[in-house]
């Protein structure tokens, strides 16, 4: 896209806005010449910094409404000179206009008189105060004309003096310089009043013209002080990503299909919402591509927090779209929302007043109301890419070179439910990955990348866990193993079952994938959930529930509510340990209490399932789980106490082959004699390890007899002498 600072037929607008002001130079040279009839000496160096008796007795005599100029008759010959230099300008002006209408241009004077309802004196007021800002000599004829040297700008009395003749004509053009008179209104002009004590007249403020409105004359576009950096004028083209970044929304987008929704003399106000930013900001260029004109992006969140209020923010946005003949793209929208999600009936107002289409972008919905209006809004909904639209996108931030090494994009889009903006980021974060270790990119930066872009301050309200386990490390039943892989099958397969063969459409609510591990402490519940998450390559955030269960009735879900929101989007394993803080209270209800109890579950339940990713529910009490519940969760693994064989193999796979031990440790024996869990028998091994390091020597079996003996202490276990015999 291409970012235009001049517009078309420059030369003419220039050429036009030079003989505009050699016409005002006509009125001033009248007036300067009136001045010095009625006495006023130019050579006096200390004219207008004192008055002297005989200005006062004129002042006295001088009538009601009535300039020093005016006092004085010009000679006949005189008002006819002028009023012919008069009419040479006015030609000259007429005549540059018919040039700009034989060559089909819009000079930018009377654009700006047509787009804000100027008048020809609002306009010769905006002339007479733009002049100084073009010529500084203007600076020391006003300061003449105003009896003041220190008088730069033009007062909204001199300008009476030049346009208007005496009397009463004076006191009907007061009205033109009011708050709500369009050259105020739109901030076209600004009105200042000399510091002092008391508030002086309308008619000593001094007016001034906007610098953004300079600039736009000059030919170029500048934001208004107000708006700053926060605005940007662009002439987007045709651009292969935005037609990829807006797809789903193409057809909804054509400038056709859009008038078909409204009366053709009446443009909408589109309003765009969801979590996908970049795609709001991509379809609102395609559509100024479209339209074949400007788009004015306008960061309103931005602007708003400089200390601007909401409702002058948007209306210097939408002047300086209409001055621009742009389509205001309004950004941020969220932050003009009321605490009840609507936005204030003058916001909308002004929305409503604009003449052309206008796009409001922000990520909630809300509802319009306050006002009558007849203004149509059309709602267009950005969510998250479905799957087949994040892997083109991954596709195309990746680019051909890195694509075409076959990395695995489908296993990225599959995975990580980003934004366009998070995928592009991720891009950007996997390249300096693979930059600072000096190599080519490859999966695991790409995954590192999509985890660190999904889940930024999850890690506030849970404990990150870093997975160290493999399906070699997991020891458990044939049975319980093939289920955790077919549910790891399950999360992978989520695009091309929902998404692609529309199963999501009628039969799933969600994209979520709900699971209860359930099996006494130790078996490997945390674990299995490491396992997953390593084959998967997400993030896995451990929940203790017991923090989160309060006694308070509604604190629990408060909190739960508050967890939730911050992992949405976040493509994260939840994974909410020590579930029996909810399901340790009965089912069945005996009082109020195990009512309340089984509402906290059922608001657990339910926001697994419209969580729309991973969640785990780890539980050592399942019996107390009523079949109501476990009918809406999705897989159900149960973690068995380990057998023999199963304890031996625990032994032998925990057992670091790195740490120096005795030749010959008995580990069938341990796994015989004694029934432990392999969270139990990791204990051991651990200070079996520190034991040895103490002794300055290797792993024994006594020492990890002698750690045995103290993990069944520590579980309040007896222990017989005999067991420890070896």
């Amino acid at each position: 896209m291409s970012n235009h600072t001049t517009l078309a037929g420059a030369d003419l607008s220039l050429k036009h806005l030079e003989a505009e002001l050699l016409r005002i130079d006509v009125l001033i040279h009248r007036e300067v010449w009136r001045w010095q009839r009625a006495g006023q000496d130019p050579i006096d160096a200390f004219r207008g910094q004192y008055v002297s008796d005989a200005e006062a007795n004129a002042l006295v005599k001088r009538p009601f409404g009535i300039s020093w100029g005016q006092t004085v008759t010009l000679e006949p010959g005189e008002r006819q000179a002028y009023a012919n230099a008069l009419a040479r300008a006015e030609q000259h002006v007429r005549s540059l206009v018919e040039a700009a209408q034989q060559r089909g241009q819009t000079l930018r004077v009377e654009h700006l008189a047509t787009a804000f309802g100027l008048d020809r004196f609002d306009l010769d007021t905006l002339l007479i105060c733009l002049a100084p800002t073009l010529d500084l000599r203007y600076e020391k004829l006003y300061g003449y004309l105003q009896d003041d040297v220190t008088r730069k700008r033009p007062s909204v009395n001199l300008v009476l003096d030049l346009l208007c003749g005496p009397g009463a004509e004076r006191l009907l053009r007061v009205s033109h310089f009011a708050n709500d008179a369009p050259l105020f209104k739109y901030h076209i002009l600004e009105r200042m009043s000399e510091p002092g004590p008391g508030k002086p007249p309308l008619l000593s403020h001094t007016l001034a013209v906007d610098e953004a409105i300079v600039a736009w004359l000059l030919g170029r576009y500048q934001p208004h002080a107000d708006l700053g950096a926060h605005a940007t004028l662009l002439w987007p083209e045709e651009d292969e990503a935005d037609r990829l970044l807006a797809a789903p929304l193409e057809a909804h987008l054509r400038c056709d299909a859009l008038s078909k929704c409204v009366a053709p003399s009446e443009q909408p106000i589109l309003v765009f919402y969801g979590l996908d930013g970049a795609s709001q900001g991509a379809a609102a260029r395609r559509l100024a591509t479209q339209a074949g004109g400007p788009l004015l992006m306008v960061d309103l969140e931005a602007a708003i927090q400089a200390e601007q209020p909401p409702s002058h923010a948007l209306r210097l946005a939408l002047r300086d779209a209409h001055l621009t003949a742009a389509i205001p793209y309004l950004f941020g929208w969220d932050v003009c929302l009321t605490k009840d999600g609507t936005p204030p009936p003058d916001l909308l107002a002004q929305l409503c007043a604009h003449p052309d289409l206008v796009i409001v972008a922000g990520r909630v919905t809300w509802q319009p109301g306050g006002i009558d209006r007849e203004r149509r809004l059309l709602w267009m909904k950005f969510p998250i890419p479905a799957y087949a639209q994040r892997r083109a996108l991954w596709l195309h931030f990746l680019g051909q070179t890195e694509a075409g090494e076959e990395l695995d994009v489908t296993a990225l889009a599959g995975q990580f439910a980003l934004t366009t903006g998070q995928i592009r980021d991720a891009v950007a974060s996997a390249r300096d990955r693979a930059t600072q270790r000096g190599s080519s990119l490859n999966h695991q930066d790409l995954f590192a990348a999509a985890r660190s872009h999904s889940s930024p301050r999850l890690a506030t309200l849970a404990r990150k866990l870093v997975p160290r386990y493999t399906w070699e490390d997991i020891v458990l039943p044939n049975d319980q193993l093939a289920l955790l892989r077919e549910i790891v099958a399950t999360v992978r397969g989520r695009p091309l079952v929902l998404d692609e063969w529309g199963i999501g459409q009628k039969l799933a609510s969600s994209a979520g994938v709900t699971i209860l591990f359930a099996g006494p402490p130790g078996t490997g519940k945390t674990m299995a959930a490491e396992v997953m998450t390593t084959e998967l390559g997400l993030d896995l955030y451990k929940i203790d529930l017991s923090t989160v269960v309060s006694k308070y009735i509604g604190e629990t879900e408060k909190n739960l509510e508050r967890i939730f929101k911050e992992a949405e989007n976040s493509n994260a394993i939840l994974f909410f340990d020590e579930a029996d803080a909810l399901f340790g209270k009965r089912s069945e209800v005996r009082d109020s209490h195990d009512r309340y109890a089984n509402i906290e579950i059922s608001y657990l339940l339910q926001r697994m399932e419209t969580y729309d990713g991973v969640t785990i529910l780890a539980t050592n009490l399942r019996a107390n789980l009523d079949e109501a519940f476990t009918r809406r969760l999705q897989f159900i693994v149960d973690f068995p106490f380990p057998d023999e064989a199963d304890r031996l193999r625990i032994w032998q796979t925990l057992f670091p082959t790195d740490v120096p031990h005795a030749p010959g440790l008995d580990l069938p024996l341990l796994a015989r004699r004694f029934k432990l869990a392999g969270g139990n028998i990791r204990n051991i091994i651990t200070n079996a390890a520190f034991l040895a390091a103490a002794d300055g020597r290797e792993v024994t079996m006594a020492h990890l007899l002698h750690s045995t003996r103290r993990e069944l202490q520590k579980m309040g276990r007896l222990v017989g002498e005999m067991d420890f015999e070896f």
